[in-house]
């Protein structure tokens, strides 16, 4: 904040008018701080938890439990993928998602995501609407495991040892 203050001020001693040294000080001006990306984490990732909540206590209201259900749980799982950009930034983020370890889950998340809100409001499918929230939840699990060391590869050995 001090640094966009001599900035704006002109009290910057550095003279640097070329175009690299006004994309840095801009960049440099409007990162957040360490405690706003946290806070900005907590707030996404809490708001993603009680969204998807919420949408699982909505699903046994009649008539339109569903419909709500799949939006919010949609939602909340948007909002807690999202909250990890505060950290690392955004390109980062979705340099990370687009990765070789991770490119499939991130599809298979997004797509049974899409194909939730699809079944609960064009073809109006109960069963497909949960199958894909099932999906969409296993996809999103995959993708979190993908950030632990040979977690992926414990859960595995795990599964193959019980079956």
């Amino acid at each position: 904040m001090d640094k966009l203050k001599k900035v704006l001020s002109g009290e910057d001693e550095d003279n640097n008018t070329d175009e690299s040294g006004i994309l840095e000080r801009a960049s440099q001006a409007s990162t957040l701080a360490w405690g706003t990306r946290m806070k900005g984490f907590l707030l996404c990732f809490i708001l993603g938890i009680l969204c998807s909540i919420l949408g699982t206590c909505m699903l046994w209201l009649p008539g339109f439990g569903l419909a709500v259900f799949a939006v919010m749980y949609s939602v909340g799982n948007l909002c807690a993928l999202s909250s990890t950009m505060f950290l690392i930034g955004p390109c980062r983020q979705l340099k990370n998602m687009c990765a070789k370890e991770r490119a499939l889950a991130t599809t298979i998340m997004l797509v049974c995501l899409v194909l939730t809100l699809c079944s609960a409001f064009w073809w109006n499918n109960n069963g497909l609407a949960l199958l894909f929230c099932v999906l969409q939840f296993v996809a999103f699990s995959w993708y979190g495991l993908s950030y632990i060391p040979f977690a992926r590869d414990g859960i595995i050995k795990l599964c193959s040892i019980c079956f």
